[in-house]
């Protein structure tokens, strides 16, 4: 089955009125074109379902209704290029770009996050977090080291962040894409990543360009129903905020989603 969206239209656009009528979901007439009607009764389905209600018949939704799956999304991450890359990324030498872009793309990829609108956010994300586009190490700041103190003292005995006290906080420091910071966060990823307590004997390891690859892409797949719903919604600012925890760096993460939005194409090309 195809992805159906509005102005599709024939015999699978007639399947799926059929369908919705039948679980309660009006469409209005049975006559093979996705219209407004249609998009609404499956806007209305996929609320019921608690699946992502973008109006869009794709693979959950098709099977959701009983239909034959469709495809998943397009797989944009083969054509994103170092060069369209680099335009969103103004500022950062191409040559950091060419080194762990093809790292980042296969991180996405692994965890089924290949589609556009998510590869902008994982890029725009870098943007506002890394923007050399390679990891770095959280810097000493007076939110993370007190007067006189050593550094990073004053995230030692954060139990929000699971430290047990020094050296905890300069151990567990902010590392990578995404600033993973804490023991508890170090913990869990580090299982997540099949690397048993290695990241929490060796935290720098959240520094190499392949693991910090693999974290971005776990943490937005932690994010990704909330992230969706914000994009759907052109909504920058909350998926910032799903990442961030609040709009720090939203200036740049929206110029670079919106630049690749231009350059960066929404589904592969034909052949």
């Amino acid at each position: 089955m195809s992805t159906l969206r509005i102005d599709s239209n024939g015999p699978e656009v007639v399947a799926l009125q059929q369908a919705l009528k039948r679980l309660g979901f009006n469409p209005g007439a049975i006559d093979g074109e996705f219209g407004p009607g249609t998009e609404s009764a499956v806007i209305a389905f996929q609320k019921s379902e608690n699946l992502l209600a973008d109006g869009i018949v794709g693979q959950e939704t098709s099977v959701a209704l009983g239909l034959p799956p469709a495809p998943p999304p397009p797989d944009i991450t083969p054509y994103v290029t170092v060069d369209a890359v680099h335009r969103m990324f103004p500022g950062t030498h191409i040559s950091a770009i060419e080194a762990n872009l093809s790292h980042i793309l296969a991180a996405l990829r692994d965890v089924g996050l290949g589609d556009k609108p998510v590869v902008l956010a994982a890029l725009a994300t870098i943007r506002a977090e890394a923007a050399p586009f390679q990891p770095i190490e959280e810097g000493r700041s007076r939110y993370n080291t007190s007067p006189g103190g050593h550094p990073f003292d004053l995230y030692d005995n954060r139990k929000d962040l699971g430290n047990r006290g020094a050296p905890d906080g300069a151990s567990f420091r902010g590392r990578g894409f995404v600033q993973l910071t804490g023991r508890a966060n170090y913990t869990t990823y580090s299982a997540r990543l099949d690397m048993g307590t290695g990241l929490v004997i060796h935290p720098e390891q959240a520094s190499d360009p392949v693991i910090a690859s693999r974290l971005l892409a776990l943490f937005l797949k932690d994010k990704e129903r909330p992230l969706r719903e914000a994009l759907l919604e052109d909504d920058l600012r909350t998926a910032r905020k799903l990442v961030n925890g609040g709009s720090h760096g939203l200036g740049d993460f929206t110029d670079a989603y919106r630049t690749g939005e231009r350059v960066i194409p929404d589904r592969p090309p034909a052949i």
